[in-house]
């Protein structure tokens, strides 16, 4: 009786710990902002429609010619500068998160935040 139970027991361990493995802890996860581009030689931030401001990096090389357009941006919020400008936003701070380009896409010749 006790080996059927230690055999039982080491295989739920077994069987739980490769469940574990089998998927990763944390996949990135894209976010899609849409806002205001601004900015020039590599050096760009999109102010989100809530009016929370993105530092913008990676696939940037196309966003010269949007710049003062409505963009939509999708990218990974990369750690947690995304949080605390969420929370700053809420508070009324500003703290520019850090966004990752993955892909843009042109809404507007003009912004939206111009014509409040």
């Amino acid at each position: 009786m006790y080996k059927t139970l230690l055999l039982s027991l080491a295989l739920l361990c077994s069987a739980a710990w490769l469940q574990a493995q089998a998927y990763p802890q944390s996949a990135p996860t894209h976010t899609t902002v849409q806002g205001c581009l601004q900015g020039s030689d590599g050096n760009y931030t999109l102010t989100a429609d809530n009016g929370t401001m993105y530092q913008l990096t990676g696939n940037t090389a196309e966003l010269k010619d949007h710049v003062g357009h409505e963009v939509q941006i999708t990218g990974t919020p990369s750690g947690s500068s995304a949080v605390a400008s969420a929370q700053a936003s809420s508070t009324g701070a500003t703290q520019a998160a850090t966004l990752a380009v993955k892909s843009t896409k042109h809404v507007s010749k003009t912004c939206k935040s111009a014509a409040k």
